[in-house]
């Protein structure tokens, strides 16, 4: 049990690091593995242990399903979502189940559009686990927040983010989900709200310094790039938007990481009316050439 916790552990490590391409084999291979050991001792405490795993690491092969397919297989991803869920729940675990919920909500929210139904899901998510971790209560109220501001609703927004700070605070060491928390999660997640509201220069502020913390995860440091030039773009800055572009297609070139993909695409796209210019034109071909290596 201790070397296939620790061998997950590695994995969820590597993957803000290395393309999920490259990791969905050995995960795929530890899940099958689990699946195996799980049917084959007896009842008792090491079976249910093994069980939590299983549904840790189902969640994980749909995070890198989603992640290796530039977001696009949300069924693929969605499957392993609903098996660790199902685990989850005859297991009683409540953080395992929230995981899942969560990273449901996250193929709602950025793959299928359907912000509604993300909100529901990051609202679910929440619910499951007030009683047990402050910190995966307090992720799935950022997203909720940021499912409000997708939905228009400004106000709900700014309720939702005052809640998950406040949980986000009350988070300790000894919780449950310590290793999913980071201290730039509620800049990341308020920076794309403000975006979405419209409100670009609360947003760059956010975003800006959230980018200057995120140097060692550089997935998600691509994507709050990406969020950056955008807010740069709608201010018409467009030195700044180039700058954080240039970025943004930098830590991609290591990572493939499909949310910083999106983002760099559509900010490719919003940099149109530019496109005369010559260093649009270099940036454009930067990312162009990131996609025939890929």
């Amino acid at each position: 049990m201790a070397e296939l916790r620790t061998s997950l552990r590695k994995l969820n490590e590597r993957y803000d690091r290395i393309p999920s391409a490259v990791l969905l084999a050995e995960a795929g291979q530890q899940l099958g593995h689990i699946e195996f050991l799980t049917g084959e001792v007896p009842a008792g405490r090491v079976q249910r242990d093994l069980r939590v795993l299983l549904a840790d690491a189902a969640t994980l092969m749909g995070q890198l399903v989603w992640d290796a397919s530039h977001r696009r297989d949300h069924a693929t991803a969605r499957a392993y979502y609903a098996q660790s869920v199902e685990v989850a729940k005859h297991l009683n675990e409540p953080v395992a189940e929230g995981h899942a919920l969560l990273r449901t909500c996250y193929v709602a929210l950025y793959g299928a559009n359907d912000h509604r139904e993300g909100l529901n899901l990051a609202l679910q998510a929440a619910h499951t686990t007030r009683f047990t971790s402050h910190v995966l209560t307090g992720l799935a109220m950022l997203h909720a927040a940021e499912a409000h501001a997708y939905l228009g609703e400004g106000r709900e927004c700014e309720r939702a983010l005052l809640g998950a700070e406040k949980h986000l605070e009350q988070a300790t060491a000894t919780d449950s989900a310590c290793e999913m928390y980071a201290p730039t999660h509620f800049g990341r997640l308020a920076g794309s709200c403000y975006l979405t509201l419209g409100d670009y220069r609360r947003a760059r502020q956010y975003l800006g310094e959230t980018a200057e913390l995120l140097l060692d995860r550089r997935k998600s440091r691509a994507i709050v790039l990406g969020n950056l030039t955008l807010a740069a773009i709608r201010e018409h800055d467009l030195d700044a938007a180039l700058d954080t572009f240039n970025d943004s297609v930098n830590e991609l070139h290591s990572t493939r990481g499909g949310g910083g993909m999106n983002l760099c695409f559509r900010a490719a796209r919003e940099l149109k009316p530019w496109r005369t210019e010559s260093a649009v034109q270099e940036a454009q071909d930067r990312l162009m050439a990131l996609m025939e290596a890929s």
